[in-house]
C-alpha cells in the first residue's frame, strides 16, 4: 500500500503573522485551534492535503519525549529554538495498526501510539469535534524533520470547501521537497514510510510518487537549479530538511517562488495546472 501526502507542519514562532503572510498570497487560513499538549495552529487546506502553520501557545502544558513516546509540542519547542520551517512530513492512514505493521517490516525507528481529539473553529464562529490517530516514525538519518501517519476520524468535520475557496486558485499538493548532502541516504527510511519502493534515482536526487503527491529529495546544487541561487541561499540550519512545497493553482499563467525568507523558512512554489 503506497500512502499519500496528508499534510507539512511548518513551525513559526508568531501564528498570526505567519497566517497573514498566506492570506496575503491568496490563501484562505482557518481560525487558530489548539492542542491540548501546548501548540496551536492554522491551517491552509487543499484538496486532501493541508499545510498546518504551528507555534507553541503554552510551553507548560508541553510533555517531554522518551525513548517510546514521541512529543510533538516537544519536538516543534525544540525546533523552533533553532530557526522557523517545516519541521514534519506527514502521510495519511486507513489503518494504524497496518502502519505499525509495515513500519516493523521495513525496521523503523516507531514510538508508542498517539490518539487525540481537539474542537476545531469554522468560519462562520461554530465549532466542531475532529479526532486523529497519530503513527510516529524517525529517522535517525534526519533528526530534524519528524515523521508521521495521520488517520482523521471525522473527515466531514475536517475538510470544509470554504476553506478550500483560494483567491490564488490553489488546489493541489504537486510536490514536497527536501534537500540532503545525499539523497541516497535516504531511500530505504522513505521507501519503508511511503510503501513505495519504486522510485526515480538520478545524481540530482530521489522522487517518490506517493498516493497523493510526489516527495523529491534533492541535492543542494539540484534544489538552486529548481528554485535559484538566491532562494536556495536562504536555508537555514543543517540537511537534510524540508524546504519547499509546490502547489498546483488554478488560472496561474507561470511559476511563482515564494522564498523561505519571505514566509517563516519555507520556500513555495506555486504552479499552473493543467486542466
Amino acid at each position: 500500500m503506497v500512502r499519500g501526502l496528508d499534510h507539512v507542519v511548518v513551525a513559526v514562532r508568531d501564528l498570526e503573522a505567519a497566517g497573514q503572510a498566506w492570506a496575503d498570497l491568496g490563501f484562505t487560513v482557518t481560525p487558530e485551534n489548539r492542542h491540548s499538549w501546548g501548540t496551536a495552529n492554522r491551517l491552509v487546506q487543499l484538496d486532501g492535503f493541508f499545510v498546518e502553520l504551528l507555534s507553541v501557545a503554552d510551553r507548560d502544558l508541553i510533555f517531554e519525549a522518551s525513548e517510546e513516546v514521541f512529543s510533538f509540542g516537544a519536538f516543534n519547542r525544540d525546533f523552533l529554538s533553532r530557526y522557523e520551517g517545516a519541521s514534519m512530513l506527514v502521510l495519511d492512514s486507513s489503518d494504524p495498526a497496518k502502519d505499525r505493521v509495515d513500519f516493523n517490516k521495513a525496521g523503523l525507528k516507531l514510538y508508542e501510539p498517539f490518539s487525540f481529539e481537539r474542537t476545531a473553529n469554522l468560519a462562520d464562529g461554530g465549532k466542531v469535534q475532529v479526532a486523529f490517530d497519530l503513527t510516529f516514525v524517525s529517522d535517525a538519518l534526519a533528526p530534524e524533520i519528524g515523521y508521521f501517519t495521520c488517520r482523521n476520524r471525522f473527515p466531514e468535520n475536517f475538510w470544509k470547501e470554504a476553506f478550500q475557496d483560494h483567491a490564488n486558485g490553489a488546489s493541489t499538493i504537486k510536490t514536497v521537497y527536501l534537500v540532503a548532502g545525499d539523497p541516497s541516504d535516504h531511500h530505504e527510511f522513505l521507501g519503508g514510510f511511503t510503501g513505495q519502493r519504486e522510485m526515480r534515482a538520478t545524481s540530482l536526487g530521489l522522487e517518490l510518487k506517493t498516493a497523493r503527491g510526489t516527495i523529491s529529495v534533492l541535492t543542494p546544487s539540484a534544489y538552486a537549479s529548481l528554485v535559484g541561487t538566491d532562494a536556495a541561499a536562504q536555508i537555514a540550519g543543517s540537511l537534510p530538511q524540508i524546504v519547499a512545497l509546490e502547489i498546483g493553482c488554478k488560472g496561474l499563467d507561470e511559476r511563482k517562488i515564494v522564498p523561505a525568507g519571505q514566509l517563516n523558512g519555507l520556500t513555495l512554489i506555486l504552479s499552473p495546472v493543467v486542466s
